[in-house]
């Protein structure tokens, strides 16, 4: 079982072995990338979040208590790290008043070279952005990450109730923003 794996890893990681550690950072990374990339849509946000986040655990991994799979706690770490991403972009455009429009910057062509694709597929992220965050955020786990509201309440502290109707008005709105939406 995967998560079996994951755990003795850990153990090998606190008993010194840092070979572990990199077998971890081999799993996760691009998984935490993805995921942050898709709730940032920005790759240098989200290079910067995946980075953040493995020295995250490398220095919490020791405290870690076998008492959620590792890839729970390692998505609740990545979620947090993106939100304060957000926050931090918010924050940014409140005080610094200049002609850098964050959300525009620059993104990297490397999902297909395929133009309909990519036209669907920056559709899908304008329209993603315009979620509130708590939306975004349960939209991007059950449909990119496939998890169950019950995994998605242990990542991110919040009642299955709670997720269900944030899912449900981000779907909806989803929705109804790709029948209008005009690129």
């Amino acid at each position: 079982m995967a998560e079996d794996k994951d755990f003795e890893y850990v153990r090998q990681f606190i008993s010194g072995d840092e070979n572990a550690f990199n077998l971890l950072v081999q799993k996760y990374r691009q998984k935490i990338y993805w995921h942050s990339r898709r709730m940032l849509n920005n790759h240098t946000d989200a290079d910067e979040v995946t980075q953040e986040v493995l020295i995250v655990l490398y220095r919490k991994l020791k405290d870690f208590s076998f008492k959620s799979s590792l890839y729970t706690w390692i998505f609740k770490i990545t979620a947090n790290r993106s939100i304060n991403q957000i926050n931090r972009r918010k924050f940014k455009r409140f005080f610094f008043f200049d002609d850098t429009d964050y959300d525009t910057l620059k993104k990297d062509e490397d999902i297909s070279d395929n133009i309909d694709n990519r036209e669907k597929l920056a559709r899908l992220d304008k329209i993603l952005r315009m979620l509130p965050v708590k939306q975004r955020e349960v939209f991007l786990f059950r449909n990119f990450e496939e998890l169950s509201y019950e995994e998605i309440s242990a990542i991110t502290g919040k009642s299955v109730g709670g997720l269900k109707a944030n899912y449900f008005h981000a779907l909806k709105k989803v929705i109804e923003l790709m029948k209008n939406y005009e690129l």
